[in-house]
């Protein structure tokens, strides 16, 4: 069983940071990808960023390119994801997920395990 748990969320004002971790419970998540997902009020959930296994390869949403990093550390079992200059449409709860493959995959029903999600909440 896997168990991923998110941190690092709050309430940022529009042009700021913030950087959310998820750390993993198991050592065999380093052997897969990652992602990042996120879901606004009355809207589906969609995907934000993601890493392979081994954080050479990496995949953005157009919406957040330029904006957001994704980077892991294999060592300390985390994955995480820098935000900067955030604006109110990044609101959201984020999710991290595990693939069930090695590939920074971009697709939903191909993550496997999620943490709970952290809320972000960006103002005007």
């Amino acid at each position: 069983q896997v168990q991923l748990v998110e941190s690092g969320g709050g309430l940022v004002q529009a042009g700021g940071s913030l950087r959310l971790s998820c750390a993993a419970s198991g050592r065999t998540f380093s052997s897969y990808g990652a992602g990042w997902f996120r879901q606004g009020p009355e809207k589906e959930r969609e995907f934000v960023a993601a890493i392979s296994w081994h954080g050479l390869w990496t995949n953005y949403a157009d919406s957040v390119k330029g904006r957001f990093t994704i980077s892991r550390d294999n060592g300390k079992n985390t994955v995480d994801l820098q935000m900067n200059s955030l604006q109110p449409e990044d609101t959201g709860t984020y999710y991290c997920a595990q693939h069930k493959g090695i590939v920074a995959g971009t697709r939903i029903n191909d993550y496997i395990y999620w943490g709970q999600g952290t809320q972000v909440t960006v103002s005007s």
